[in-house]
């Protein structure tokens, strides 16, 4: 085995499965991710969850997100329970220096934040989108004041751009120790804006305006992706760096869908579904890990159904960490990485989109074996569980329920086994502490947090007055006589609560995307 490696996590915002030239996309050019695609050791049949959230929780924890209190976006649903572990705390306890540059997205009151999570050095912003409701008040993709390690800065320039030079900029200050640096961006999520020159050539060959722009916020992932595998070969990094891209769920522009889930128009690998759905195109996409040096390389696949839940024990035992003491959902995959003829056994595995306050049995699920995939939604028609034989029908076009009612059976109880478990801890809350000697004077609660009818979470519903009304599930650590202050708008904008705003300029009034 080779010495302790470095670790990079790449895991970009609503980038599918199809959203990669090497996946078999007939517009979209990535170079940089084909070669690493090429390079690597891919996890071919590997699922997150339909949402970004509960991907973020799972992936940070290599537990079920409902598990970990994470089940939605929003509604105060996106912050993890304080008692998780996560990747930062593992790898920070093993000696490892930890960096997050990009989206969190998992709480952002103490001690939610990442750098209460085993994060050293941080930079991020409010709520799970740049221009969110928790976010600095007219942040946006070229312009934004972002928050290091909790302190705003104002930086002038391209998220993406950024997010990539900070991490490198923390790769070359701890190239003699071992790091760890989880680079999560916020493209290609929507608001869908970037630079023309990323865009234009998209546009040029007739793709719609808003998938151009989203197309051009990957071109742009992808370049950022050659300029970080320059630089470690630069350094002499690449051989003992374990690199891991990934996305977070299906994607959100990539494809349109008919009534249901079945491809209009895009490209969409040949899936069923996109983001927010239980299809397959709602929660499979990329892995790709490459570590030379660890005999994690030369281009083959990982078959077998993996998650990303399997991430965090991989990285526990390749990297040889002290193991905290955690309950794992996800199994370790190193045996599989390092052997091509390890034989991975079956395993029956579980996803769902839950965007509610409190979780509903039965809504939006799918339980997933190497080769066959129950599914029940209220999305598309009747409720009613569908099954797919993924080695004939990897679409998902006909249902075989009717053929093979054992297998359901055996499926659905394996589902209620499941659900009995995750669900423990449904019923509380991740209370928000007020009055806490390990944070700020002043606590800034937004209607992100709170648990809402409507689910407000942008700064567009703030400006036109959309109405909503929830509580915050807040705790108090400290007797004594606390100041409330009410806003409309927040501190920074300094405007009076009845007054109007402008429109922003130059930034387009996106509607069609969803949070997270």
């Amino acid at each position: 085995m080779a010495k302790q490696p470095n670790v990079i996590v790449v895991v970009t915002d609503d980038q599918g499965y199809g959203d990669l030239g090497c996946y078999g996309n007939p517009v979209l050019q990535t170079p940089n991710l084909d070669a690493l695609f090429a390079e690597s050791v891919r996890l071919a049949d590997y699922h997150v969850d339909p949402m970004c959230a509960p991907t973020r929780a799972a992936l940070m924890t290599g537990r079920y997100a409902a598990r970990t209190g994470v089940w939605s976006t929003l509604r105060g649903r996106f912050i993890m329970r304080r008692d998780e572990v996560t990747m930062g705390d593992v790898f920070k306890a093993s000696g490892y220096r930890t960096g997050l540059f990009g989206k969190w997205h998992l709480g952002d009151n103490y001690p939610y934040r990442p750098q209460d999570r085993g994060f050293e050095d941080v930079l991020s912003f409010g709520g799970g989108v740049v221009g969110e409701i928790p976010d600095y008040w007219d942040n946006d993709n070229f312009t934004a004041t972002y928050l290091r390690n909790g302190r705003p800065e104002r930086l002038m320039k391209y998220c993406t751009d950024l997010w990539f030079d900070e991490a490198i900029r923390f790769i070359e200050a701890h190239q003699e120790e071992p790091f760890f640096c989880y680079l999560p961006t916020n493209a290609p999520h929507g608001p869908f804006d970037v630079h023309e020159k990323y865009s234009q050539p998209y546009l040029e060959q007739g793709v719609e305006d808003q998938r151009a722009k989203f197309y051009g916020m990957i071109a742009n992932i992808d370049e950022n992706m050659g300029r970080l595998r320059q630089r470690l070969r630069e350094l002499d990094l690449e051989e003992n760096t374990l690199l891991i891209f990934m996305g977070d769920n299906g994607t959100s522009a990539g494809c349109g869908l008919d009534r249901q889930g079945f491809l209009a128009n895009g490209f969409n690998g040949g899936m069923r579904g996109k983001k927010t759905w239980v299809y397959e195109g709602g929660h499979r996409n990329a892995c790709f890990l490459f570590w030379p040096e660890g005999g994690i390389d030369g281009g083959r696949d990982i078959g077998s159904v993996t998650t990303h839940m399997d991430l965090l024990p991989t990285l526990i035992e390749l990297c040889d960490l002290e193991a905290l003491a955690v309950h794992f959902d996800g199994d370790s995959l190193a045996p599989a990485l390092t052997d091509p003829s390890f034989f991975w056994p079956d395993r029956t595995l579980f996803v769902q989109q839950q965007q509610v306050d409190h979780p509903v049995k039965y809504k939006d699920f799918a339980v997933m074996t190497d080769r066959w995939r129950l599914v029940r939604t209220e999305r598309d028609g009747p409720v009613e569980d569908m099954l797919f034989d993924m080695l004939a029908d990897p679409g998902q076009r006909e249902d075989v329920a009717s053929q093979h009612p054992e297998i359901v059976d055996s499926l659905l109880a394996s589902y209620e086994f499941w659900w009995a478990d995750i669900s423990e801890r449904f019923g509380e809350y991740c209370n928000i502490p007020v009055g806490s000697d390990r944070d700020e004077e002043r606590v800034k609660l937004t209607a992100h947090s709170w648990h809402g009818q409507e689910g407000i979470y942008n700064q567009w519903h703030v400006r036109p007055g959309v109405q909503d009304n929830g509580f915050w599930a807040i705790e108090v650590e400290r007797e004594g006589i606390y100041e409330v202050v009410l806003r409309r708008w927040p501190e920074e904008a300094d405007t009076p609560v009845r007054a109007g705003m402008p429109e922003r300029i130059g930034v387009p009034f996106v509607t069609d995307f969803v949070a997270g």
